[in-house]
């Protein structure tokens, strides 16, 4: 059995701000479970199909998500667990987003040694906290129809003017700066105690994350043995 984790230093609803950076998890994502023939798991992706398949656990994590609150652990843990235990996860699975702390690295271990399985490699991709501040406080939405524009990897035509309508861009209260450094302080916090526990069980494999996407695709690749 193939099992891969992915960890990161920013929050999946700012995938598209990092797509056009030097990693896109999105990417590189794709090209390993291409590589090893598994299934990619994300948490976007298990809240969605729980919630789609109106399971006790997606209706309890959706009146969490509407009131914009966290998921408890035990939640998301559920939801994890129950999708593992599918008959395409037998020969193994890329996690993106799970475990996101502790607790949840711990009940996943836990369920892989029920298994009489483990992690094989876990990738943190490490990308410079300056850079990323740069990208998530680069999303500009336009006013009137919605449309989203970042300053430097999707700008409009005209600054602060919407392509589409012509109406002002604003920034968002969640993407200024004070707001964007806060939200990446507690996640590095989480991201270097997952790294730590990973650490400790060898599995660790860093990748620097501001190469050209081809290299971080190449070094990836070496490390699943595929270079």
């Amino acid at each position: 059995m193939k099992i891969y984790l992915i960890i990161y230093q920013w929050e999946e609803e700012h995938e598209y701000y990092i797509i056009r950076a030097a990693w896109s998890k999105g990417t590189q994502a794709k090209i390993i479970v291409d590589s090893q023939n598994i299934p990619h798991i994300s948490t976007g992706d298990l809240f969605r199909q729980a919630d789609q398949d109106q399971t006790k656990l997606g209706i309890l994590a959706k009146k969490y998500m509407i009131k914009g609150e966290l998921v408890p652990d035990e939640v998301t843990i559920g939801i994890a667990l129950s999708r593992l235990g599918k008959s395409d996860c037998e020969k193994g699975f890329l996690l993106d987003g799970f475990p996101r702390n502790l607790e949840q690295a711990i009940a996943l271990r836990e369920y892989l040694n029920r298994k009489s399985s483990n992690i094989d490699h876990v990738i943190y991709v490490n990308v410079d906290e300056v850079v990323l501040l740069q990208r998530l406080t680069g999303r500009r939405v336009c006013s009137d129809c919605g449309k989203t524009y970042h300053i430097v990897n999707n700008p409009p035509v005209k600054v602060g003017v919407c392509d589409n309508c012509f109406s002002s861009l604003v920034q968002r209260e969640d993407d200024k700066e004070m707001t964007v450094k806060e939200r990446l302080r507690v996640n590095k916090e989480l991201t270097m105690l997952l790294c730590d526990f990973y650490q400790a069980e060898n599995t660790l494999r860093v990748v620097d994350g501001m190469l050209p996407i081809y290299d971080v695709t190449e070094e990836i690749l070496k490390i699943f043995g595929n270079r």
